[in-house]
Order: structure tokens, then C-alpha cells, then sequence
């Protein structure tokens, strides 16, 4: 009998060591975020798996070899890796998958929303606004295009990521024409109907200044007699306290960037706006509650700081000190006559208390004593042209507190050759007070703002005949610091 026997070894054992495992991470490209339920295969073709909560998998059991790894998910754009299974060995690959755009859709056309179509503008800024929106809530960006009939200028802001953009100055008399592109980032831009407005025609004489605020900054207003209005300066910046001079046809203003105050001038229409102040600024106790004085026939303008009153040359030059208190009070309004002989001062504590209102020639001698030694705060002060007569608010309560609150402030005209003060707040409601009066022209009224005495309540522009009974008229509604011209 022939017996044939076979015998074999561990180390001959066929196929022990042919196979590897391939372990790997999914997330999405830009985030890393982990990316979950990702189909994973390999090509040549082995097990299939889904990636964890984590964004891991594992496939085990894959034959030694070279193998192109794939991550398919919906809303991604599926991904291969190459990778070789060593025996015995894990290797790892890592998926960073990039967003599908495919099916992505484009966002809706801008729609107009203000100006107005075919509106007329009281201003030389306009705040344009617009509302659109993505199906898939992408993020999105805005371009404004802005044309006028006055000229081939084209005006291109790019980049936008508000709903909203103000720009100035606007061209006045002219007609625009403006639209807005969106762009998800992936699809073509998508552009909103061409709308169309006008600016108003070169304001008339308009005598009157105030402030209005609007959305936390004072905005500084022009009017004539009719009440027709003219927004002048930004909503976006912080002006306030206006002041005609009819010789240089400008208008002085206090403009704040919130960490300090300067002096500018603009042409009456809102236009040139120059800054005047630089290294030494106005500033007081209340930044709220100073003032400055441009005489009629001065190319000085007169301004406070602490202590110290500056006059400065309204083209910025020639800064120099007119006067220093002598026991360190704050100057806080000012009024020069249009002769340059005469100064009117307002002069208090570091809260607004212990005023003194009086005059001085130019050599800083006192000429006239007009209030001293009372309680409660003084607001608005003005030198007559003729230089006989000073009118200034004050809050005859005599309240006192951190606030500057007013409780009963009433006008008063004080007569200088006869030293006599006369109250002229007729038919000042209770309640309420009267504050920063200022002459009219013929010096026969006084314009000036009333509001509840509670410091919050709305303010308003009143006029007034002086010593005639049952003239107070309303000028303008929600209005501060008038001046009249």
C-alpha cells in the first residue's frame, strides 16, 4: 500500500496576513465640523459603511492593495481619497468635503424701500434701505449703484452687508436713480427694479436752525417762515449747537466723534464742511451745555474751554486765549457783540452751579454784573446787536442735581443801561421750561426751546414778542438749540 501524507506549518499558512483595516474622519471644509451618515466605499470595491455622530468609520477585512476611498453625502460634493491596505496595518484618511452648490438657488431681487419712488428729498444724504432673501438663508452681500441727470458720474459701493447705507452729499436739484445687486457668493448677482428720486432745489433763505435727533445723534435742521425744512448735517454724525453768520454765509457747528468736540463750518445747503478747531477744543462741564459766539463782522470765532476763552480764526489758524477766570469757575456760553467790544459770559462750577452771567470789555476788565450768587442752572445766552440788552434762561426753582435737570427755567431780558432784569416767559405752562433763547433779527422776539421740566419729554422751538402778552407760537415740533438769522 502506498500512504502519502501531506503536513504543513504555521509560517506556510496561506492568506493570514492579507488583509488591513482603513479608519478615517469626514467633517465639513472651512468648519471641521464632524459629518454624519457619510457613505463610505472603496473602488476596487470592498464592505460599505457610515460614518458616527463623530464623523468616523472604519472598514475592516479590506484586501492588501491600493484603493481609492469614497465620502458621498447629499449637500456635499462627494470626495475620493487614494489610500494602500498594508497587511495586518490600519490607515487612516481624513475627508474635509466642500458644500454642494448644485441645487442651490439664488436669492430673491432687492426690493426697494427708501427713498421713495419718485420721492423729493429735504436733504443733501440719503439713507437708502432694501430687503431681499435666500431660500437657503445664505449669507449676503449688497452693491448699491447710484446715477444722477446732472452728470455721467457713476457711483459704485460694493460690499455690503447691511440692509441699509447712507451716503452724502447729494447734488441738490437733482434727479437720481439708484439700484442694488445681491449675491449669495455662489449664484450670478440678482439685481432689484432702478428707483428713482430728487433732491431739493438749493434751500431759500432760511433763517431758522435747529437740531432734531434722530437715532441717537443731533442732526442739525435749516426752515423758513413757512416751516418748509432742510436736513443740513448727517445722521450719522453727532452736530449740534448751530450758528449763522449772514456776512461769511456760513453756519458754525459743534460736531462730536464721541471721544471730543470741535468747531466746523458748511455752506448753508449743508455742503463744504470744514473742521475749524484742532489742537485746543471747546469742552466745559456739559459738553451738552456750552456754546460759542461767531460775531456778525468777525472772521474770529469765540469758544470755551474749562476755564479759558479762545477765539480762533475761521480758517483754522491764529488760535489764541481772550480770557481766564480768576478763581477757576468754567466758562460755558459765550456771547460777543458784533462790534468786538463786548463779551457776555456765562461762568459756573464743575456741575453747572454757582453761575455768574456778566460782562467783560476785551482786557478782561468786568463792565456789568447781570446774575450771581443764586442757585440753579442757567441755559442760553445772547448779547443784543446794539449791545444794551442780554437775554438768558434761568430755572428761578433754584433745584439742583447731578442731571442739570430744570425745573421752572424761565427767560429773562436784562437791560444793561438800566441794570433792570424783566421775566418775559409769558404763558409758560406749568410744568415746563423755557431754555437757550436767542434774538430774533429785529431783536423784537426771542426763539427758544420749552420741554417738560422732567428732562425727557419732547423738546420744541417756540417764538416769542418780547413784552407782549399772549405771542408764544409754535415753530417747530421735536426741536433743540434754534437759532435765528
Amino acid at each position: 500500500m502506498l500512504l502519502i501524507l501531506f503536513t504543513s506549518c504555521n509560517e506556510d499558512r496561506i492568506g493570514e496576513f492579507d488583509f488591513g483595516t482603513i479608519q478615517g474622519t469626514v467633517v465639513a471644509s472651512g468648519t471641521n465640523t464632524p459629518l454624519e451618515n457619510v457613505r463610505i466605499s472603496t473602488q476596487p470595491i470592498s464592505s460599505t459603511v457610515f460614518t458616527d455622530s463623530n464623523g468616523k468609520f472604519t472598514i475592516e477585512n479590506v484586501p492588501v492593495g491600493d484603493f481609492a476611498v469614497e465620502a458621498r453625502v447629499e449637500g456635499y460634493i462627494t470626495d475620493f481619497e487614494p489610500t494602500t491596505v498594508q497587511a495586518n496595518r490600519t490607515v487612516q484618511v481624513v475627508f474635509e468635503l466642500e458644500v454642494s452648490t448644485a441645487n442651490n438657488r439664488p436669492p430673491t431681487a432687492p426690493q426697494l424701500i427708501a427713498p421713495g419712488e419718485n420721492e423729493v428729498l429735504q436733504s443733501i444724504e440719503a439713507v437708502f434701505e432694501w430687503s431681499a432673501t435666500d431660500p437657503e438663508e445664505d449669507p449676503l452681500t449688497y452693491s448699491l449703484e447710484l446715477r444722477n441727470d446732472q452728470n455721467n458720474d457713476v457711483l459704485l459701493f460694493e460690499d455690503i452687508e447691511d440692509t441699509t447705507f447712507t451716503y452724502s452729499p447729494l447734488m441738490l436739484g437733482a434727479q437720481y436713480f439708484w439700484q442694488v445687486s445681491v449675491s449669495d457668493g455662489i449664484n450670478d448677482p440678482v439685481l432689484s427694479p432702478v428707483g428713482t428720486f430728487e433732491v431739493i432745489g438749493a434751500p431759500g433763505d432760511n433763517r431758522f436752525l435747529f437740531v432734531r435727533n434722530i437715532d441717537g445723534n443731533n442732526v442739525i435742521f435749516s426752515a423758513d417762515e413757512d416751516g418748509t425744512e432742510f436736513q443740513l448735517t448727517s445722521q450719522e454724525m453727532n452736530s449740534y449747537r448751530p450758528r449763522r453768520n449772514i456776512t461769511a454765509n456760513r453756519i458754525a457747528f459743534f460736531q462730536s466723534d464721541g471721544a471730543s468736540t470741535d468747531i466746523y463750518t458748511m455752506d448753508r445747503d449743508g455742503s463744504n464742511i470744514t473742521r475749524i478747531t484742532s489742537t485746543v477744543k471747546p469742552n466745559g462741564f456739559n459738553l451738552n451745555e456750552i456754546n460759542f459766539s461767531w460775531p456778525l463782522n468777525s472772521d474770529y470765532i469765540y469758544f470755551p474751554n474749562f476755564d479759558k476763552l479762545y477765539r480762533i480764526k475761521t480758517n483754522g489758524l491764529g488760535i489764541e486765549m481772550v480770557y481766564q477766570t480768576v478763581d477757576g469757575s468754567f466758562i460755558s456760553e459765550v456771547s460777543v457783540s458784533d462790534t468786538d467790544n463786548l463779551i457776555a459770559l456765562k461762568t459756573n462750577d464743575i456741575n453747572g452751579y454757582n453761575v455768574n452771567v456778566f460782562t467783560i470789555d476785551f482786557s478782561g476788565t468786568v463792565i456789568d454784573t447781570i446774575l450771581t450768587g443764586v442757585p440753579g442752572g442757567v441755559s442760553g445766552l445772547s448779547l443784543s446787536v446794539t449791545n444794551q440788552s442780554v437775554v438768558y434762561s434761568y430755572d428761578v426753582s433754584g433745584y439742583e442735581a447731578p442731571s442739570y435737570r430744570r425745573l421752572d427755567s424761565r427767560i429773562f431780558l436784562y437791560d444793561i443801561p438800566s441794570g433792570t432784569t424783566t421775566d418775559i416767559s409769558d404763558n409758560k405752562p406749568n410744568g415746563t421750561s423755557d431754555l437757550d433763547p436767542i434774538f430774533s433779527p429785529n431783536e423784537a422776539f426771542v426763539v427758544f426751546m420749552n420741554t417738560s421740566n422732567d428732562g425727557i419729554s419732547q423738546k420744541d422751538v417756540y417764538t416769542l414778542e418780547i413784552n407782549v402778552a399772549d405771542t408764544r407760537e409754535l415753530m417747530f415740533s421735536n426741536a433743540f438749540m434754534p437759532d435765528w438769522e
